[in-house]
């Protein structure tokens, strides 16, 4: 069998790309087919009901909860304001009475004459949709979202954090294998997408953060300065809602890694163009990568096409592969024979083997598991 699945990265110079905006619960779709959207744009529009806010009423007020709805000045279904006086105790003859103010505004959900609890809902909280991508709507999802087309720049990582977020691409570093130091961060890269050619050192997380850079798009980073640019270790199911004050992209991993010469000169050639970035990346079932999409201004009118359909995540003589274990972990090379037969590796087990020329010119020999196809 000289073929054979392996997941891979995405990083191509010019591709047809597909994003789906979908709100988390109904609501109302603000484009229309084929129309062209900017990144920031709203899409789709919805009101998240508001969080619940219970109160003992007849623990406070001090009567048998089947008394409580004979003491609420306002019913089930009615809007109340924070402060306002909602219920009252008739006392003695007018006198002795005990009343509660509403601890937060909203909307009587209940009042229960069986447990004399009276539970309020907040205001709902309206939530926007944003298309993320500049390009074509191509498909809309009825009360729900849309999906998004662009002809684009895809550069695909192997770790991220933090979710979406754009800006106009801006190189650090003149080269791949170029650390990106504090000293590299200047003033006038506020709200931009930063490029570095290796690892990202934590003075220089720290001066991105408090300039306003939106991402940080490197070859790799130490996993203590990580630790101590998030103050908490990161976990391993899913990433992208950390709150870090920008977004980071790693396109090789953990460690002093250089990037990608191909990475590093597509990000280079599309240097001043806007770009979307999104952090999150999940790494079980369903793999969900980080993302750099740079969008063409020109979007040439092609006929629509199928992404997923694109790619034959095949590994074949002559594709480029990442090895993502040790001893050559992060090293890029070209896949030179798939032997067919089984063959013993260094465990003693029998295993499938791929023979790669690496960048320097020396040929290894490795499981196929060990490598990551890198689509182009």
């Amino acid at each position: 069998m000289a073929r054979t699945y392996t997941p891979g990265l995405k990083v191509t110079a010019r591709t047809r790309h597909r994003v789906e905006r979908r709100l988390p619960i109904g609501g109302t779709v603000t484009v229309g087919p084929d129309e062209r959207v900017g990144p920031r744009q709203v899409v789709a529009r919805t009101s998240i009901p508001g969080s619940i806010t219970p109160i003992n009423m007849a623990s406070l007020l001090g009567v048998p909860p089947a008394d409580v709805a004979d003491c609420m000045f306002r019913r089930e279904g009615d809007t109340i304001g924070e402060g306002e006086v909602i219920a009252r105790t008739r006392g003695i003859f007018g006198l002795f009475q005990s009343e509660r103010r509403a601890p937060v505004g909203g909307t009587i959900e209940s009042v229960s004459s069986v447990t004399g609890q009276v539970i309020v809902r907040g205001e709902p909280v309206p939530l926007e949709l944003e298309a993320y991508l500049a390009g074509r709507v191509v498909r809309i999802i009825d009360g729900e979202g849309c999906v998004i087309e662009a002809d684009a720049t895809l550069v695909e990582g192997i770790l991220g954090i933090g979710g979406e977020t754009h800006g106009r691409l801006r190189l650090a570093s003149a080269r791949a294998g170029e650390d990106l130091t504090e000293g590299a961060i200047q003033p006038d890269m506020e709200g931009a997408v930063v490029v570095g050619g290796g690892r990202v050192t934590t003075p220089a997380l720290a001066r991105a953060r408090e300039i306003g850079v939106s991402a940080l798009i490197v070859g790799g980073i130490d996993d203590a300065d990580l630790r101590k640019f998030l103050g908490y270790d990161l976990g391993v199911a899913i990433t992208g809602s950390e709150n870090a004050g920008l977004t980071l992209v790693l396109t090789e991993g953990f460690g002093d890694i250089a990037m990608a010469d191909r990475t590093f000169a597509l990000l280079k050639a599309r240097e001043g163009a806007q770009a979307a970035v999104n952090g999150a990346t999940q790494i079980r079932a369903g793999v969900m990568r980080p993302e750099i999409v740079i969008p063409f201004p020109d979007q040439q009118e092609l006929p629509s096409t199928d992404p997923a359909a694109e790619s034959s995540h095949d590994l074949d003589i002559g594709g480029q592969v990442r090895i993502v274990r040790e001893p050559y972990f992060g090293r890029i090379g070209r896949v030179t024979a798939l032997p067919r037969e089984l063959q013993v590796i260094e465990s003693e087990a029998k295993a499938r083997v791929v023979e790669v020329q690496l960048a320097s010119g020396e040929g290894v020999i490795i499981p196929r598991a060990n490598v990551e196809l890198i689509e182009g």
